[in-house]
Order: C-alpha cells, then sequence, then structure tokens
C-alpha cells in the first residue's frame, strides 16, 4: 500500500489495480507509467497512466507502444501501451515498481503523441 503522503512522478512505475474493465480495455492487476505532470500528480486525486504488457511478440512495432527491454521495474521485457490511456484514482496505486529512465521516457512521449495525433493536427490544418 502507497503512504498517503506519497509523491508520484511522471514516469514512475507502479502495480495499478485495473479491474474493472470494459471490453478492450487493459484490466488486471498491472504495471502503469505516469504520464501525468508532476503538478497534477501533486494535487489532483487521481493520475494519467498507461498500461504495460508483458506480452510483447505482436507489439512492438506499433507507433504506440514503446519497448522497453531492461528496466528493473520489470521482471522481462515489456511494452508500455500508448493507446491504453487511463485516468484513475490514486487508490488504484497498490506499490512502486521503478522509473523510467530520461531515454524511456523521450521514447514514451513520442508514442503518445502519435496516439493524440499531437503534430498531425496541426500538418493537416495548415492551410486555415
Amino acid at each position: 500500500m502507497i503512504p498517503k503522503d506519497w509523491k508520484y512522478l511522471r514516469g514512475d512505475i507502479y502495480y495499478a489495480d485495473m479491474e474493472p474493465h470494459i471490453g478492450s480495455e487493459q484490466g488486471g492487476t498491472r504495471p502503469v507509467v505516469v504520464l501525468q505532470n508532476d503538478v497534477g500528480n501533486r494535487y489532483a486525486p487521481t493520475l494519467i497512466v498507461a498500461t504495460v504488457t508483458s506480452r510483447t511478440e505482436k507489439k512492438k512495432y506499433q507507433p504506440t507502444h514503446v519497448l522497453i527491454a531492461h528496466n528493473t521495474a520489470f521482471e522481462k521485457p515489456s511494452v508500455v501501451q500508448l493507446e491504453q490511456i487511463f485516468t484513475i484514482d490514486k487508490s488504484r496505486i497498490q506499490r512502486f515498481l521503478g522509473q523510467t529512465t530520461r531515454h524511456e521516457m523521450r521514447r514514451i512521449e513520442e508514442a503518445l503523441m502519435n496516439s493524440l495525433e499531437i503534430n498531425e493536427w496541426d500538418r493537416r490544418n495548415a492551410d486555415e
């Protein structure tokens, strides 16, 4: 259990209870990576996270996925799924696993931009 005064940081990795889930949403108790900014992490009762899976065989080449091959937070290579973004209550967090490296977080940010088409909208609407 995480203490009430715990300081959540962007890039932290936790086990979170993602139940109940519906349909294709990632469920179960699984690792998540915190995407939300640190000010929001400090003051909000919620966190914005992306789910992580250890099923890497089909997922590592998708533009919304980031393969993390070597991070002590994970028992084996894992994929951060930036198409599986959730706002969760902090009470869903079960335990701290570790942190992403700076390089991993840069790759996560790129995949997040792909998932949300952050730069694409500007390019498509440049003539307006």
